[in-house]
């Protein structure tokens, strides 16, 4: 039988700019990131029910955003990481709304700075709080054959063709592994929020896009673009695979010229 995957990555709840469920926000927030905020919910949550009923989801890390330490907790929404958590539990059932009959969540942990900062596994705790099937730091998840391959931190790249090396690294690694790994065919990562794809005949590995905005440290340290959406696979029941990359750029993350 054919399943559809909706597969989604650095949600980083908690942050101003993270993906945020309407009972988070704060109505009277008229300012630009709560503009934001609220048009990311809102694509996205139209976006996720065009291309559904799921089988299950896969959630490749960074669930939540952490304390911000490297900006001073600015950029927090709040810094209480059970409340943060409690914002990303909030996002994984939401998307139950859209599943099938036995729908499941499978996830892997995200980068220590946002979710272990303070010595707890916040990603671990969400993922037991939202019912996920399995979690760790590497799955591997056999549908209908196919096995994909998840894992959150990869290396990141600042020129554009350079990108697709560390992803294509991710299957060379598979192979090296040998029979200690089950061979996958779909290789997913996230961690540097922008999408880029390579593959061949028989493979396919991808960095996702993110579903976390435009941040204040980002914008001021780091260089380079980023994507944000959200990817869906189909497999039949042969293994075969088809994908389509659901990204967006929304209209709050476009910067304006001043006018002098």
């Amino acid at each position: 039988m054919r399943k559809r995957i909706l597969c989604i990555s650095d949600t980083h709840s908690g942050h101003h700019t993270g993906l945020t469920t309407p009972e988070f926000e704060n109505p009277r927030d008229k300012s630009k990131l709560g503009q934001m905020r609220r048009e990311q919910w809102r694509e996205f949550n139209k976006a996720v029910a065009k291309h559904g009923p799921y089988d299950m989801a896969f959630h490749l890390g960074d669930c939540v955003d952490g304390k911000g330490k490297r900006s001073g907790g600015v950029e927090q929404i709040t810094t209480s990481m059970d409340g943060q958590t409690d914002m990303a539990v909030a996002v994984c059932d939401h998307i139950r709304l859209y599943g099938k009959r036995g729908f499941k969540w499978y996830g892997v942990s995200g980068t220590p700075y946002h979710i272990s900062a303070d010595g707890d596994d916040w990603d671990d705790i969400m993922s037991n709080r939202a019912g996920f099937e399995s979690f760790s730091q590497h799955e591997w998840i056999d549908v209908n054959g196919c096995v994909f391959d998840l894992k959150h931190k990869i290396g990141s790249s600042s020129i554009p063709h350079g990108r697709h090396t560390a992803a294509a690294r991710a299957r060379i690694q598979n192979i090296l592994w040998g029979e200690r790994q089950p061979r996958a065919q779909v290789f997913l990562r996230g961690h540097v929020h922008y999408h880029s794809y390579c593959g061949g005949a028989d493979w396919l590995a991808m960095t996702m896009p993110a579903l976390q905005g435009w941040t204040k440290y980002g914008a001021a340290q780091c260089e380079g673009t980023i994507d944000w959406g959200f990817v869906v696979f189909d497999v039949d029941d042969k293994g075969r695979w088809d994908w389509h990359a659901e990204t967006q750029v929304l209209k709050t993350h476009n910067a304006k010229a001043v006018i002098a």
